[in-house]
């Protein structure tokens, strides 16, 4: 039996109700950055490796599909994640000074989905800013992320933020080697207090008990005052709380709000606030965002840089069917100006006109049209189609 139709595991079509919805939801929120002041990025689909994942860290690596570019010889990747394309366009090709906000949309490919339910081709749609180092950059981030939420139908999401930074400073104090790090990096991610409790045998007593402190420090407001009391009274450490919550209060009672300081989600790729936003019905974090401030060093340009994405194939997938708006069926009659007058002002009102082909009359369901256009009395009028 031939099974050519079939597709690999975790890709799939969009089909047409499913693509327009996906597709509304482009329009509408490349306007919402466009009127934020956001510009348009279109990268290439692929570029070197070397480009492709730089400070992305090894996570990104793994899931980069890599090919042999045939008129160079090099290794070239298909994008992963269009962020770090983003990044490098800010700060080679754009070279402002100041302030920088770009936006982008489009697939990306990755060898293995994020977890069973996702695809492996997701929809990547965010917004990026360059250019400024202040809290006040987080700020608009986060707000723009709840707007495009909310735009996408997303009602009441709660926002999760935590910051690298305390860990990166528990982290420069413990002396540890690269494997003893990674390892602790993974058991603060699996919250195994256990591990943690091994593996920061031999450090200062007051970098132990902070390390081993974080998994206990999530939840709301309240945190902030629990981490102040509880980790080390450092420089680098005071900062980074300062700005979570910063950020906190400039969400205020516009959404839930959660702290969570052993969510280190990008660890290796984000150097200040993270944060995910998750709704009713998501399984997972249905936005994403940091502050990556390192990243544009590798392009020839540090540059101060925070930004969100989300995948508007997850958002729809999650959300309820909705059927796109039927048509109206008109005739594929010969020279009729009254009625060439009524299709063109039906499509400038925003009707679907579909004109019917010769000798498909028996398949005018298939044609997902609910209104036909009758002449009567010598006019052009939409009435129900006959046998719907």
């Amino acid at each position: 039996m031939n099974y050519n139709w079939l597709l690999p595991e975790y890709i799939e079509d969009i089909l047409p109700d499913d693509a327009w919805r996906v597709e509304s939801l482009r329009r509408g929120l490349l306007d919402l950055f466009r009127g934020h002041g956001y510009q348009l990025v279109m990268p290439p689909l692929l570029e070197y490796v070397e480009s492709l994942l730089t400070g992305t860290g090894r996570d990104m690596d793994l899931v980069t599909f890599k090919l042999v570019d045939q008129l160079s010889g090099r290794h070239m990747g298909l994008r992963a994640d269009i962020t770090p394309q983003a990044a490098r366009i800010d700060a080679h090709l754009m070279n402002r000074q100041g302030v920088n906000r770009l936006c982008y949309a489009g697939s990306v490919l990755r060898t293995l989905p994020d977890d069973s339910l996702r695809t492996r081709e997701p929809f990547q749609i965010g917004a990026e800013l360059y250019g400024h180092a202040g809290i006040e950059g987080d700020f608009e981030v986060v707000g723009l992320m709840l707007a495009a939420l909310e735009s996408c139908g997303v009602r009441s999401p709660l926002v999760d933020l935590g910051h690298v930074g305390v860990f990166r400073a528990l982290l420069g104090h413990a002396a540890l080697t690269p494997d003893v790090a990674a390892r602790l990096f993974e058991a603060l991610q699996g919250k195994d207090s256990a591990a943690l409790e091994e593996l920061t045998v031999g450090c200062i007593p007051e970098v132990a008990d902070g390390l081993r402190m974080l998994p206990e420090l999530s939840g709301g407001r309240e945190v902030i005052a629990r981490a102040r009391a509880s980790l080390p009274d450092w420089p680098a450490i005071g900062r980074a709380l300062d700005e979570l919550e910063a950020v906190g209060e400039s969400v205020g009672g516009k959404t839930p709000l959660t702290y969570d300081l052993a969510e280190l989600r990008g660890y290796h790729y984000h150097s200040g606030i993270v944060f995910a936003a998750y709704a009713e019905g998501w399984p997972d974090a249905i936005s994403k965002g940091g502050r990556y401030d390192e990243v544009g060093k590798a392009f020839g340009r540090s540059r101060p840089a925070t930004g969100f994405s989300l995948d508007l194939r997850d958002v729809i997938a999650n959300q309820p069917p909705v059927r796109g708006a039927r048509g109206v069926l008109a005739p594929r009659a010969g020279p009729d100006a009254a009625l060439e007058r009524t299709v063109a002002s039906l499509r400038a009102a925003g009707e679907i006109v579909v004109r019917e082909l010769p000798g498909h009359e028996r398949d005018r369901a298939e044609q997902d049209c609910d209104r036909e256009l009758t002449q009567v009395d010598g006019r052009w009028e939409v009435r129900p189609l006959r046998g719907d």
